[in-house]
C-alpha cells in the first residue's frame, strides 16, 4: 500500500489565479480538437459524482488541457490504440471554482447523500486534506483524471469495455491507492497498464487515486484558471 503523503508533503501551494477568461487565452486546447472520438465522460458536468450535481463551472462534458499536456495524452492514446485499448477521460482542466464547490460541499456534514456509493468508510470531514484540497493540480490544466478500456477495434467505441480498475472511479478509499494490495492480479496489471502507458509520456500517478495524473514537469505550476467549461 502507498503511504499517505506527509502532511508537508500535501500542503498545496497558493497559486496565481490567471485572467484568461477562455481556454485560447489560457493556452488550453480542447482534446476532441486532437482526438475527435476520445471517450470522454467528464462526471462533474452531470450528476453521477461524489457531489450527486453538477458542479460549478462545469457548463459542458469538455477536456482542456495545456497544449504541451494535451499532446502528450494524445500521444498516449495513439500508442494505446495499437494495443487495443483506449483511455477514458473523466476530467481533465477543472475551473478553480469548482474546487471551491467541493470544499463548501465537503464542509456541509448534513449532506451524506453520496456517502454509500463515494466513501463508506470514511467520515465526510475526512475527506478534506488527502483528497479534496483547497487548491487543485486540475486547475493548473496539467492533471487528469481517466481509466482504461479494451476494445474489439480500437476505432470504434461501440466496441469497447471498461478494464476492471478494482474500484470506481473518485471512491475515497484504500482500496483506490495505486498499489493497493489487496487488488486482485487482474485489477494491478490494468492499473500498471495505466501507469506504464501515461508515464511513458511525462506523466505521473498521486499514489492515492489510481486514475489521477499529472504531466511533469507542468507548464504552469503557480498559475491556476478560471474560466468556466462551455
Amino acid at each position: 500500500m502507498s503511504a499517505p503523503p506527509s502532511p508537508a508533503a500535501a500542503a498545496p501551494v497558493a497559486p496565481h489565479l490567471s485572467t484568461a477568461a477562455d481556454p485560447a487565452a489560457a493556452g488550453m486546447l480542447d482534446l476532441r480538437e486532437l482526438v475527435p472520438d476520445l471517450a470522454l465522460e467528464i462526471r462533474y458536468a452531470g450528476s453521477d459524482n461524489f457531489v450527486g450535481r453538477p458542479v460549478a463551472g462545469y457548463g459542458a462534458p469538455r477536456c482542456y488541457l495545456l497544449r504541451p499536456v494535451a499532446r502528450a495524452l494524445q500521444r498516449v492514446e495513439t500508442s494505446l490504440r495499437r494495443e487495443g485499448l483506449r483511455l477514458k477521460i473523466f476530467d481533465c482542466y477543472r475551473p478553480a471554482r469548482a474546487v471551491a464547490d467541493f470544499v463548501a460541499w465537503a464542509g456541509d456534514l448534513d449532506d451524506q447523500a453520496t456517502k454509500a456509493a463515494y466513501y463508506p468508510n470514511l467520515a465526510k470531514r475526512a475527506l478534506l486534506g488527502d483528497y479534496i484540497s483547497p487548491t487543485s493540480g486540475h486547475s493548473r490544466g496539467a492533471t487528469l483524471d481517466l481509466s482504461l478500456m479494451r476494445c474489439a477495434s480500437a476505432d470504434d467505441a461501440s466496441t469497447c469495455a471498461a478494464l476492471d480498475m478494482g474500484t470506481p472511479f473518485d471512491y475515497f478509499d484504500v482500496s483506490a491507492h495505486t498499489d493497493w494490495p489487496g487488488a486482485t492480479s487482474v485489477q494491478r496489471e490494468n492499473r500498471q497498464r495505466l501507469l506504464t502507458a501515461m508515464a511513458r509520456e511525462g506523466f505521473a500517478n498521486y499514489p492515492l487515486e489510481w486514475w489521477h495524473y499529472t504531466y511533469k514537469p507542468e507548464p504552469t505550476p503557480h498559475m491556476a484558471y478560471d474560466f468556466p467549461l462551455r
